[in-house]
């Protein structure tokens, strides 16, 4: 095919391209945790990731000569940037999560035994929307949701005079069981599995 601009409009980014700043993320927390940010998740999380999609090789040998073959597919642990706001309130639900999953003090899992077998564990959606319509949830473009999922590390929050007029951030990273694709909200079987479809 010659080169076209025409061509490139036709045929290329035909809806404008995908922007990352449209997104949002869906925070779900225990049963038996409190918080007083139930739906912060949606304005605080300023920075998180689409997945990636992974398929270990395994090399397998044969006369000196080695051949790959499809091996497990892995997960990798999952981050998000979060605005921290002065009454600390999702910082604070984060820090109650992982205490209940391993207790500061006691260094037991369950800290106060209100918590059984991996009821911890929770899913998240990260949401992608498309520009050109209102952001809302029948806008959604794709999105993604990690199941089982529970907060590994709250990272530190940087202090210093000289730093001003700035909000405070912090990362969280949660390990998981499986993430899995949905596209504009229609799940279907996939291949044995509950999956979605493009």
């Amino acid at each position: 095919m010659a080169f076209s601009i025409n061509n490139f409009k036709n045929f290329g980014l035909t809806l404008g391209g995908a922007r990352p700043s449209l997104f949002d993320v869906e925070l779900t927390f225990p049963g038996e945790i409190s918080t007083n940010a139930p739906n912060s998740g949606r304005f605080l999380i300023k920075a998180a990731q689409i997945p990636a999609s992974t398929v270990e090789s395994i090399d397998v040998g044969y006369f000196g000569r080695k051949i790959k073959v499809a091996g497990d597919r892995t997960f990798a642990d999952w981050t998000v940037t979060v605005m921290n706001d002065e009454d600390f309130a999702l910082r604070d639900t984060f820090e109650a999560w992982m205490n209940k999953i391993n207790a500061l003090e006691a260094n037991i899992q369950r800290g106060d035994s209100s918590i059984v077998d991996d009821s911890y564990k929770v899913d998240l959606i990260v949401r992608q929307y498309y520009k050109a319509q209102e952001l809302n949830s029948q806008n959604v473009s794709r999105s993604y949701k990690f199941i089982g999922a529970f907060p590994t590390s709250v990272d530190a929050i940087s202090l210093n005079w000289d730093t001003t007029n700035q909000v405070e951030e912090f990362d969280v990273t949660f390990a998981y069981d499986y993430w899995l694709p949905i596209s504009e909200g229609t799940e279907v079987q996939y291949s044995g599995e509950v999956g979605v479809t493009s």
